[in-house]
């Protein structure tokens, strides 16, 4: 099997495959492991900050076959994160089996195996890829342009690039677009050393603490709760932030045009007492940019030094051709968000936004597809398959706003839920693979 990405899904299925003697490699374009958490990862992709802290508790996150340190605070530090999945592969034993300094150009299927060839122009084959190269690294700018935003006189770029608060924010007029949790740090980390900086939002979000009552907010319901329908718990949800929080207005932001759980949640300790304290000074969206002057759709206007774009990104796979598996609008259509119905041996781990943590996610998808590769599970048909992502999409759109952040949102434990059902019922219908695929896995087994 193949593996690319030595990121945190990426690792999380080398455990798995290791641990049921499945033979595989791994490819990662950097020096180490961590991915997105390796603090100015020398494969050019993470988008981690200097002051960057998790914004799910360390319980939510923490790997099923391997806890957190007990000294571990309840929001680690990334550098801490880091450590954690430095040695989750060496309690593993698995460092040999990755190749580090290795892109991945190409993958394509000449038969029923799959052929990857390295950027040095190696191809090797594989009975199935599991691709594992995250969706956080190719920044997304708004779409289209804001008028005059290519004549902007000052600095401008994508949250991707930003490390800390720098000369480029040191006693200057800054402007950050979005309401997202990169840039409500970013707003209220720049906000310490800036003359004044401004956030935009295009629409309302709920702002969400920590912590309520000295508890992780993502600790506050009972293990009962967490099977209910969320739309049954919201209510309460709502009320204790109502009484930690007050309403988004009162702090000058725009009154949210969703119900909380229609959008990923925005989680920020700092933002609404910098907003309280007049170093963060709410506004609109943007309607033009004039030199170095910002309009906004309310009329008023700002002298703008610096502009952050917390615009999210683009979900690509550049060693996929686009006949292969599209990806228009961050639309990725998969079955249970990892199988595609049409590319046999073709697997994805980590590809989903939940409202929760990807780490013991990705796990669990590791195990359903070692299941499949092993033969004691089986797919339903393609056309199955189909319809079912159909009803998967069709219920994103009714539940979430239009955006192309909500196209691969999940619920965390309603998700653990159907990969776990996923495998009982592929179990019980379970295939044995093509001869081409059967044998070297039943020799590793």
């Amino acid at each position: 099997m193949c593996i690319i990405g030595a990121g945190s899904s990426g690792i999380a299925a080398c455990q798995v495959l290791q641990a049921r003697g499945i033979e595989f490699d791994c490819f990662e374009k950097g020096s180490g492991v961590g991915g997105n958490w390796r603090y100015g990862n020398d494969n050019g992709m993470s988008s981690a900050y200097r002051s960057l802290f998790i914004n799910t508790s360390r319980s939510m996150m923490e790997y099923a076959t391997y806890p957190m340190p007990d000294d571990y605070p309840d929001y680690p530090h990334h550098t801490q994160i880091a450590r954690y999945f430095e040695d989750y592969v060496d309690h593993f034993g698995f460092r040999d089996k990755i190749a580090f300094g290795a892109e991945v150009a190409r993958v394509e299927p000449p038969g029923e195996r799959w052929d990857v060839t390295l950027d040095g122009g190696e191809t090797r084959s594989y009975d199935a890829v599991l691709v594992a190269n995250g969706h956080h690294w190719n920044p997304k700018y708004p779409e289209p342009p804001f008028p005059g935003q290519a004549g902007f006189t000052g600095e401008q770029l994508h949250s991707h690039w930003y490390r800390e608060p720098d000369e480029r924010f040191v006693d200057k007029d800054v402007l950050v677009l979005g309401i997202g949790n990169s840039a409500t740090d970013i707003a209220s980390e720049t906000s310490r050393v800036s003359r004044m900086t401004y956030l935009a939002t295009r629409r309302g979000a709920w702002v969400l603490p920590k912590f309520i009552g000295g508890v992780p907010l993502d600790q506050l319901a009972p293990s009962w709760a967490n099977r209910l329908p969320f739309r049954l718990t919201r209510p309460l949800l709502m009320k204790q932030v109502n009484a930690v929080q007050g309403s988004m207005e009162s702090y000058g932001l725009p009154r949210p045009d969703h119900k909380l759980g229609e959008a990923h949640p925005t989680v920020s300790a700092d933002l609404l007492d910098r907003i309280g304290h007049g170093r963060v000074a709410p506004k609109p969206n943007i309607e033009r940019i004039d030199g170095s002057t910002v309009h906004f759709v309310d009329g008023t206007n700002e002298h703008i030094d610096t502009i952050v774009w917390c615009t999210g990104y683009r979900i690509t796979f550049p060693f996929l051709d686009d006949s292969l598996i599209g990806t228009a609008g961050n639309q990725v259509s998969l079955y249970r968000r990892v199988v595609h119905p049409d590319r046999p041996g073709l697997y994805f781990i980590g590809l989903v936004q939940p409202l929760g943590a990807i780490m013991p996610i990705a796990e669990r998808q590791a195990e359903w597809i070692a299941d499949l590769l092993q033969g004691s599970a089986a797919l339903p048909p393609a056309d199955r398959m189909r319809k079912a992502v159909e009803r998967e999409d069709l219920k994103l759109r009714k539940r979430y706003v239009a955006s192309t952040r909500h196209t691969i949102q999940v619920d965390f434990h309603t998700y653990m839920r159907a990969l776990a059902r996923e495998r009982r019922r592929s179990r019980g219908v379970k295939r044995a693979l093509p001869q081409s695929r059967r044998a070297p896995l039943a020799a590793a087994a």
